[in-house]
């Protein structure tokens, strides 16, 4: 999935909303955008065994964070308060709210400590070499097949996914002799796609300087 070319699709949602909040200063949306990416880490963290009712709540709460992410650049344009140091704000509380997110799975029981390392390395990569190709002159690198639309799309519906396995009483699914659940999938996607797209980004920014 790319689906940070295709956020203007929702533009019919986030322009009124962008409208309404215009008296809201932007850093607060963004911090807001934070803890709940926060909020979203501890509850998946906690959602393993008996706690698997926060598996709805979870998903929920990392869609919500994603639109206050999304609504900070919209609001910090409509209220004429659009700047470089909001711009830097943004872009480091996003990474902060990656590695809460994706670590709250990763540091869980529902996967292997090491699978989800390589997923954080995958995610801030990609994020990395993004940024790094404005730094150094290029333009600023959207491209490759895993944008952050892609993940907090992917967040959400992993914790819906593994509540539906539940209920069917397949918490696991067996794919080539390997048991695995929907957060493994979801993990595993992060570091093979996220490491290839970083590549993917480095290889674009090196042909264009």
């Amino acid at each position: 999935m790319v689906l940070d070319s295709k956020r203007h699709k929702v533009d019919f949602i986030m322009d009124p909303m962008a409208r309404a909040m215009r008296r809201v200063h932007p850093d607060i949306i963004s911090f807001t955008a934070l803890g709940l990416a926060a909020l979203a880490g501890v509850m998946l963290y906690l959602s393993y065994d008996h706690w698997q009712w926060l598996l709805p709540l979870s998903a929920i709460t990392v869609l919500v964070s994603g639109l206050f992410d999304g609504l900070d650049g919209k609001v910090a344009r409509l209220a004429g308060k659009a700047d470089r140091r909001g711009d830097f704000l943004d872009h480091v509380l996003d990474r902060y709210a990656d590695v809460l997110m994706i670590g709250g799975v990763a540091v869980s029981a529902w996967c292997s400590p090491y699978l989800g390392m390589i997923a954080i390395i995958g995610v801030l990569l990609t994020s990395y070499m993004g940024t790094q190709a404005q730094a150094v002159g290029a333009k600023r690198m959207y491209a490759g097949l895993l944008g952050r639309a892609d993940r907090i799309v992917l967040s959400f519906l992993a914790p819906l996914v593994q509540m539906v396995m539940i209920w069917l009483d397949h918490p696991e699914l067996d794919i080539l002799g390997f048991q695995v659940n929907a957060f493994e999938i979801m993990l595993l996607w992060f570091a093979v796609v996220g490491n290839l797209t970083a590549i993917q980004r480095a290889a674009f920014t090196w042909r264009s300087l």
